[in-house]
Protein backbone atom coordinates (compact mmCIF):
# COMPACT_ATOMS: atom_id res chain seq x y z
CA UNK A 1 0.00 0.00 0.00
CA UNK A 2 1.38 3.42 -0.96
CA UNK A 3 2.29 6.32 1.44
CA UNK A 4 -0.50 9.32 1.31
CA UNK A 5 1.57 12.18 0.78
CA UNK A 6 1.25 15.99 1.44
CA UNK A 7 3.30 19.21 -0.07
CA UNK A 8 3.19 21.74 2.44
CA UNK A 9 3.57 25.41 0.90
CA UNK A 10 5.38 27.88 3.45
CA UNK A 11 8.01 26.45 6.30
CA UNK A 12 6.48 29.45 8.98
CA UNK A 13 5.40 28.08 12.43
CA UNK A 14 2.09 27.28 10.68
CA UNK A 15 3.74 25.22 7.92
CA UNK A 16 5.82 23.55 10.45
CA UNK A 17 3.10 22.33 12.93
CA UNK A 18 1.01 20.85 9.73
CA UNK A 19 4.40 18.86 8.49
CA UNK A 20 5.26 17.58 11.56
CA UNK A 21 1.00 16.13 12.21
CA UNK A 22 1.23 14.54 8.80
CA UNK A 23 4.54 13.11 9.70
CA UNK A 24 3.15 11.46 13.29
CA UNK A 25 0.02 9.84 10.70
CA UNK A 26 2.86 8.21 8.50
CA UNK A 27 2.38 11.15 5.25
CA UNK A 28 5.33 11.51 3.00
CA UNK A 29 5.72 15.69 3.13
CA UNK A 30 7.62 17.90 0.94
CA UNK A 31 7.81 21.37 2.79
CA UNK A 32 8.46 23.94 -0.11
CA UNK A 33 9.68 27.79 1.01
CA UNK A 34 10.30 30.39 -0.54
CA UNK A 35 13.01 32.20 0.99
CA UNK A 36 16.74 30.31 2.18
CA UNK A 37 15.20 29.44 5.49
CA UNK A 38 12.11 31.13 7.41
CA UNK A 39 11.77 35.18 8.00
CA UNK A 40 8.46 36.24 8.31
CA UNK A 41 6.09 36.79 11.49
CA UNK A 42 7.19 33.29 12.55
CA UNK A 43 10.78 34.91 13.58
CA UNK A 44 9.66 38.26 14.64
CA UNK A 45 7.92 37.69 17.89
CA UNK A 46 8.36 37.22 21.29
CA UNK A 47 8.60 33.69 21.36
CA UNK A 48 5.96 33.35 23.88
CA UNK A 49 3.81 30.21 24.34
CA UNK A 50 1.12 32.03 25.57
CA UNK A 51 -2.03 29.73 27.02
CA UNK A 52 -2.86 32.45 29.35
CA UNK A 53 -3.95 35.25 26.47
CA UNK A 54 -6.83 32.48 25.06
CA UNK A 55 -10.32 31.98 26.26
CA UNK A 56 -11.20 28.82 28.62
CA UNK A 57 -12.44 26.11 25.84
CA UNK A 58 -11.30 24.53 22.51
CA UNK A 59 -8.68 27.20 22.14
CA UNK A 60 -7.24 27.25 25.30
CA UNK A 61 -7.05 23.30 24.83
CA UNK A 62 -5.40 24.37 21.67
CA UNK A 63 -2.67 26.38 23.24
CA UNK A 64 -2.11 23.61 26.14
CA UNK A 65 -1.50 20.40 23.20
CA UNK A 66 0.66 23.33 21.62
CA UNK A 67 2.81 23.87 24.69
CA UNK A 68 3.30 20.31 25.07
CA UNK A 69 4.82 19.50 21.85
CA UNK A 70 7.23 22.38 21.96
CA UNK A 71 8.79 20.86 24.73
CA UNK A 72 8.81 17.84 23.11
CA UNK A 73 10.68 19.20 19.84
CA UNK A 74 12.98 21.70 22.30
CA UNK A 75 14.46 18.00 23.18
CA UNK A 76 14.51 16.86 20.17
CA UNK A 77 15.49 19.67 18.17
CA UNK A 78 17.88 20.68 20.66
CA UNK A 79 16.91 24.43 20.94
CA UNK A 80 16.48 26.62 24.02
CA UNK A 81 12.41 26.88 26.18
CA UNK A 82 11.92 27.53 29.61
CA UNK A 83 9.16 26.87 31.34
CA UNK A 84 8.23 30.00 32.71
CA UNK A 85 4.70 30.59 33.83
CA UNK A 86 3.98 34.78 33.36
CA UNK A 87 3.50 38.09 35.26
CA UNK A 88 0.54 40.39 34.59
CA UNK A 89 1.39 43.59 36.93
CA UNK A 90 -1.06 45.70 38.63
CA UNK A 91 -0.66 49.17 39.66
CA UNK A 92 -3.99 50.62 39.69
CA UNK A 93 -7.23 49.48 42.13
CA UNK A 94 -8.91 48.91 38.82
CA UNK A 95 -6.12 46.45 37.44
CA UNK A 96 -6.21 44.65 40.57
CA UNK A 97 -10.03 44.38 40.86
CA UNK A 98 -9.36 42.59 37.23
CA UNK A 99 -6.56 40.38 38.16
CA UNK A 100 -9.13 39.02 41.38
CA UNK A 101 -11.83 39.08 39.21
CA UNK A 102 -9.80 36.85 36.60
CA UNK A 103 -8.17 34.44 39.38
CA UNK A 104 -11.73 34.08 40.68
CA UNK A 105 -13.41 33.24 37.47
CA UNK A 106 -10.23 30.76 36.40
CA UNK A 107 -10.72 28.59 39.95
CA UNK A 108 -9.92 25.08 39.66
CA UNK A 109 -9.66 25.71 35.82
CA UNK A 110 -6.29 27.36 34.72
CA UNK A 111 -3.45 28.00 37.38
CA UNK A 112 -3.84 31.66 38.03
CA UNK A 113 -2.83 33.12 41.73
CA UNK A 114 -3.08 36.91 42.90
CA UNK A 115 0.21 38.06 43.70
CA UNK A 116 1.14 40.75 46.08
CA UNK A 117 3.92 43.30 45.84
CA UNK A 118 6.59 40.91 47.88
CA UNK A 119 5.71 37.42 46.47
CA UNK A 120 6.03 39.38 42.81
CA UNK A 121 9.18 40.84 43.67
CA UNK A 122 10.28 37.28 44.60
CA UNK A 123 8.85 36.24 41.13
CA UNK A 124 11.19 38.47 39.31
CA UNK A 125 13.85 41.29 40.10
CA UNK A 126 12.74 43.35 37.14
CA UNK A 127 8.78 44.58 37.87
CA UNK A 128 9.21 47.51 39.74
CA UNK A 129 8.14 47.91 42.60
CA UNK A 130 7.29 52.15 43.18
CA UNK A 131 3.36 51.97 42.58
CA UNK A 132 3.11 47.91 42.37
CA UNK A 133 -0.85 46.82 44.00
CA UNK A 134 0.31 43.27 43.00
CA UNK A 135 0.23 40.74 39.98
CA UNK A 136 -1.40 37.63 37.94
CA UNK A 137 0.53 35.08 38.17
CA UNK A 138 -0.30 32.30 36.05
CA UNK A 139 2.06 28.71 35.33
CA UNK A 140 1.62 27.60 32.17
CA UNK A 141 3.63 29.97 29.76
CA UNK A 142 6.79 28.70 28.12
CA UNK A 143 9.65 30.76 26.30
CA UNK A 144 11.44 29.91 23.55
CA UNK A 145 13.77 31.53 20.98
CA UNK A 146 11.56 32.17 17.78
CA UNK A 147 14.46 32.55 15.57
CA UNK A 148 16.45 29.34 16.76
CA UNK A 149 13.26 27.49 17.60
CA UNK A 150 11.73 27.94 14.09
CA UNK A 151 15.24 27.41 12.62
CA UNK A 152 16.08 24.06 14.20
CA UNK A 153 12.49 22.74 13.96
CA UNK A 154 12.62 23.15 10.55
CA UNK A 155 16.07 21.17 10.50
CA UNK A 156 15.32 18.65 12.45
CA UNK A 157 12.11 17.94 10.44
CA UNK A 158 13.82 17.75 7.73
CA UNK A 159 16.14 14.88 9.60
CA UNK A 160 13.59 12.69 9.19
CA UNK A 161 12.73 9.90 6.89
CA UNK A 162 9.39 10.79 4.72
CA UNK A 163 10.69 14.74 4.98
CA UNK A 164 11.46 16.85 2.53
CA UNK A 165 12.39 20.18 2.61
CA UNK A 166 12.80 22.45 -0.57
CA UNK A 167 14.41 26.14 0.36
CA UNK A 168 14.41 29.50 -2.03
CA UNK A 169 11.50 28.42 -4.23
CA UNK A 170 8.39 30.48 -4.21
CA UNK A 171 5.75 27.83 -5.52
CA UNK A 172 3.66 30.30 -7.80
CA UNK A 173 1.03 28.18 -9.05
CA UNK A 174 -1.08 25.25 -7.73
CA UNK A 175 -3.43 23.38 -10.50
CA UNK A 176 -4.73 19.92 -9.41
CA UNK A 177 -2.33 18.19 -7.15
CA UNK A 178 0.29 19.92 -8.48
CA UNK A 179 2.43 22.75 -7.49
CA UNK A 180 4.98 24.89 -9.47
CA UNK A 181 7.90 27.13 -8.89
CA UNK A 182 9.07 28.58 -12.31
CA UNK A 183 9.53 25.28 -14.39
CA UNK A 184 10.18 22.76 -11.51
CA UNK A 185 6.80 21.12 -10.22
CA UNK A 186 5.79 18.71 -7.13
CA UNK A 187 2.81 16.26 -7.12
CA UNK A 188 1.19 14.67 -3.93
CA UNK A 189 -2.37 13.30 -3.24
CA UNK A 190 -2.96 17.11 -0.95
CA UNK A 191 -1.41 20.38 -0.66
CA UNK A 192 -1.27 22.76 2.27
CA UNK A 193 -0.90 26.16 2.19
CA UNK A 194 0.25 28.08 4.58
CA UNK A 195 1.11 31.64 3.54
CA UNK A 196 1.12 33.74 5.96
CA UNK A 197 0.58 37.49 4.91
CA UNK A 198 1.41 36.73 1.41
CA UNK A 199 -2.46 36.93 -0.45
CA UNK A 200 -1.54 38.06 -3.36
CA UNK A 201 0.62 35.17 -4.70
CA UNK A 202 -1.34 31.93 -4.70
CA UNK A 203 -5.65 32.36 -4.33
CA UNK A 204 -5.38 36.35 -4.17
CA UNK A 205 -9.56 36.38 -5.48
CA UNK A 206 -10.06 33.52 -2.54
CA UNK A 207 -8.28 36.35 0.26
CA UNK A 208 -9.62 39.17 -1.25
CA UNK A 209 -12.99 37.56 -0.64
CA UNK A 210 -12.00 36.69 2.84
CA UNK A 211 -12.69 39.01 6.31
CA UNK A 212 -8.87 38.75 6.64
CA UNK A 213 -5.81 41.50 6.83
CA UNK A 214 -2.53 42.13 7.93
CA UNK A 215 -1.00 43.28 11.07
CA UNK A 216 2.03 45.08 11.35
CA UNK A 217 4.11 44.91 14.50
CA UNK A 218 7.23 47.08 15.61
CA UNK A 219 9.71 45.45 18.24
CA UNK A 220 13.00 45.59 19.42
CA UNK A 221 15.62 43.61 21.34
CA UNK A 222 17.50 45.21 24.21
CA UNK A 223 20.88 43.43 24.45
CA UNK A 224 22.00 40.52 26.58
CA UNK A 225 22.19 41.52 30.28
CA UNK A 226 25.60 41.45 32.35
CA UNK A 227 26.38 38.43 34.56
CA UNK A 228 23.61 35.96 33.67
CA UNK A 229 20.97 38.23 35.05
CA UNK A 230 17.52 36.79 34.82
CA UNK A 231 14.19 38.78 34.42
CA UNK A 232 12.06 35.45 35.38
CA UNK A 233 8.81 35.36 33.82
CA UNK A 234 7.95 37.68 30.94
CA UNK A 235 6.29 40.84 32.28
CA UNK A 236 3.09 42.34 31.07
CA UNK A 237 1.27 45.61 32.38
CA UNK A 238 -2.03 46.59 32.10
CA UNK A 239 -2.57 47.43 28.23
CA UNK A 240 -1.66 43.30 28.58
CA UNK A 241 -5.56 42.95 30.01
CA UNK A 242 -7.18 44.15 27.28
CA UNK A 243 -5.61 42.74 24.39
CA UNK A 244 -5.88 39.22 25.24
CA UNK A 245 -9.70 37.47 25.00
CA UNK A 246 -8.82 35.12 27.86
CA UNK A 247 -9.78 38.71 29.90
CA UNK A 248 -13.07 38.89 28.95
CA UNK A 249 -14.10 36.87 31.99
CA UNK A 250 -13.61 39.64 34.22
CA UNK A 251 -16.74 42.04 34.39
CA UNK A 252 -14.46 44.94 35.62
CA UNK A 253 -12.69 44.69 31.88
CA UNK A 254 -15.18 47.27 30.36
CA UNK A 255 -14.07 49.92 32.81
CA UNK A 256 -10.65 49.43 32.51
CA UNK A 257 -10.63 50.01 28.60
CA UNK A 258 -12.53 53.21 29.49
CA UNK A 259 -9.95 54.41 31.36
CA UNK A 260 -6.78 53.45 29.46
CA UNK A 261 -9.03 55.13 26.71
CA UNK A 262 -8.61 58.49 28.83
CA UNK A 263 -5.35 57.90 30.00
CA UNK A 264 -3.03 56.36 26.65
CA UNK A 265 -5.25 57.56 23.71
CA UNK A 266 -2.20 57.66 21.53
CA UNK A 267 -0.82 54.09 23.13
CA UNK A 268 -4.73 52.25 22.19
CA UNK A 269 -4.18 54.28 18.60
CA UNK A 270 -1.61 52.95 17.50
CA UNK A 271 -2.69 49.08 19.03
CA UNK A 272 -0.13 49.04 21.65
CA UNK A 273 0.32 47.04 24.84
CA UNK A 274 4.02 46.16 26.13
CA UNK A 275 5.51 42.98 26.79
CA UNK A 276 9.00 41.58 27.36
CA UNK A 277 10.42 38.11 27.40
CA UNK A 278 14.56 37.08 28.06
CA UNK A 279 15.51 34.43 26.05
CA UNK A 280 18.53 31.49 26.72
CA UNK A 281 21.36 34.09 25.83
CA UNK A 282 19.95 36.56 28.28
CA UNK A 283 18.69 39.33 25.51
CA UNK A 284 15.25 41.23 26.36
CA UNK A 285 12.61 41.24 23.61
CA UNK A 286 10.45 43.82 23.72
CA UNK A 287 7.32 45.15 21.79
CA UNK A 288 4.69 45.60 20.72
CA UNK A 289 2.40 47.87 18.13
CA UNK A 290 -0.09 46.84 16.33
CA UNK A 291 -0.66 48.39 12.71
CA UNK A 292 -3.97 47.07 10.80
CA UNK A 293 -4.36 47.12 6.80
CA UNK A 294 -3.32 45.69 3.64
CA UNK A 295 -1.39 49.21 2.62
CA UNK A 296 1.32 49.42 5.58
CA UNK A 297 4.02 51.76 5.95
CA UNK A 298 7.24 50.17 4.76
CA UNK A 299 9.33 51.83 7.26
CA UNK A 300 9.44 51.61 11.42
CA UNK A 301 8.47 54.84 13.24
CA UNK A 302 10.73 55.63 16.18
CA UNK A 303 8.49 57.39 17.60
CA UNK A 304 6.47 53.96 18.01
CA UNK A 305 9.05 52.78 19.41
CA UNK A 306 10.04 55.55 22.04
CA UNK A 307 6.56 55.06 23.17
CA UNK A 308 6.75 51.18 24.02
CA UNK A 309 9.59 52.02 25.74
CA UNK A 310 8.20 54.63 27.61
CA UNK A 311 5.42 52.66 28.83
CA UNK A 312 8.39 49.49 29.56
CA UNK A 313 9.93 52.04 32.13
CA UNK A 314 6.97 52.65 33.88
CA UNK A 315 6.85 48.86 35.00
CA UNK A 316 10.15 47.55 34.23
CA UNK A 317 13.79 47.87 35.58
CA UNK A 318 16.32 46.34 33.86
CA UNK A 319 20.60 46.07 34.02
CA UNK A 320 20.95 47.46 30.40
CA UNK A 321 18.88 49.24 28.25
CA UNK A 322 20.68 49.17 25.23
CA UNK A 323 18.75 48.46 22.13
CA UNK A 324 20.79 45.34 20.01
CA UNK A 325 18.11 45.24 17.35
CA UNK A 326 14.97 46.41 15.94
CA UNK A 327 12.29 45.32 13.22
CA UNK A 328 9.00 44.93 12.48
CA UNK A 329 6.96 41.82 11.92
CA UNK A 330 3.28 41.53 9.58
CA UNK A 331 1.21 38.60 10.18
CA UNK A 332 -2.55 37.70 8.96
CA UNK A 333 -5.43 38.61 11.00
CA UNK A 334 -9.17 37.73 10.39
CA UNK A 335 -11.34 40.90 11.13
CA UNK A 336 -14.61 38.45 12.05
CA UNK A 337 -13.47 37.50 15.35
CA UNK A 338 -12.24 33.80 14.06
CA UNK A 339 -9.00 32.47 15.41
CA UNK A 340 -8.00 30.96 12.09
CA UNK A 341 -8.70 30.74 8.56
CA UNK A 342 -9.06 27.30 7.25
CA UNK A 343 -10.70 27.03 3.96
CA UNK A 344 -10.99 23.63 1.29
CA UNK A 345 -10.52 24.80 -1.93
CA UNK A 346 -11.16 21.58 -3.46
CA UNK A 347 -10.56 18.25 -2.58
CA UNK A 348 -6.72 18.62 -2.43
CA UNK A 349 -6.00 22.06 -1.40
CA UNK A 350 -6.55 22.92 1.96
CA UNK A 351 -5.54 26.92 2.97
CA UNK A 352 -4.72 27.29 6.84
CA UNK A 353 -4.04 31.14 7.50
CA UNK A 354 -5.21 34.23 10.31
CA UNK A 355 -4.41 32.64 13.02
CA UNK A 356 -3.25 36.26 13.82
CA UNK A 357 -0.49 36.87 17.06
CA UNK A 358 -1.58 33.71 18.03
CA UNK A 359 0.77 31.12 15.82
CA UNK A 360 3.20 30.08 18.42
CA UNK A 361 0.94 29.27 21.08
CA UNK A 362 -1.82 27.51 19.08
CA UNK A 363 -0.22 26.01 15.53
CA UNK A 364 0.92 22.91 16.99
CA UNK A 365 -1.86 22.00 17.95
CA UNK A 366 -4.22 23.27 15.24
CA UNK A 367 -2.27 21.09 13.18
CA UNK A 368 -2.87 17.75 14.70
CA UNK A 369 -6.30 19.18 15.24
CA UNK A 370 -6.62 19.58 11.01
CA UNK A 371 -4.43 16.17 9.99
CA UNK A 372 -6.93 14.14 12.67
CA UNK A 373 -9.61 14.93 9.84
CA UNK A 374 -7.96 13.83 6.90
Amino acid sequence: MNQSSAIVVGAGIVGLAITRALHAKGWNVTLIERHPKAQGASIRNFGMVWPVGQPQGPAFNRAMRTREIWLEMSEKAGFFTEKTGSLHLAYSNLEMQVVEEYVSAMKGIKSAEVLDPEQTRQKSPAAKQEGLKGALWTGDEVIVDPREAIYKTGKYLESLPGIELVWNRAVTRVEGNTVYSGQKSWSADRVFVCSGADFETLYPELFEATPITKCKLQMMRLVQQPENWRIGPPLCAGLSFIHYKGFQVAPSLEKLKEVYQNQYPELIEWGIHVMVSQNGLGELTIGDSHEYGLDLFPFDRSDVNDMILDFLKSFAQFKDWRIGSSWHGIYPKMTNGATEFIHQVDEVVTIVNGLGGNGMTLSFGLGEEIVSEL
